[in-house]
């Protein structure tokens, strides 16, 4: 631990920022799977609905620094290829 004022609060602020990370990481696998499930049942609007969140969020995480931009295009990118090859099959 350690003994200095100053790192014993950066200490306690990583910890917040990296819980902070977690939750937009963890949030972002649901909904990532709620999106596949509404591709997996066909319903168009359900997918139009999960996609437009799940964009959403990516966003977010990035605006937020919990991902990288090029991550966020990435994960957009291939969110936009399940629901394509979804809507075609």
């Amino acid at each position: 631990m350690a003994n200095i004022a100053s790192q014993k609060k950066r200490i306690l602020r990583t910890e917040r920022e990296r819980l902070e990370n977690r939750r937009y990481t963890s949030a972002l696998k649901t909904q990532l799977r709620t999106l596949e499930a509404a591709v997996k049942a066909g319903d168009a609007a359900e997918v139009e609905t999960a996609k437009r969140k799940y964009t959403s969020l990516v966003g977010k995480a990035v605006k937020s620094g919990a991902l990288h931009r090029n991550t966020g295009s990435r994960k957009i990118a291939r969110a936009s290829r399940l629901v394509k090859a979804g809507t075609a099959a």
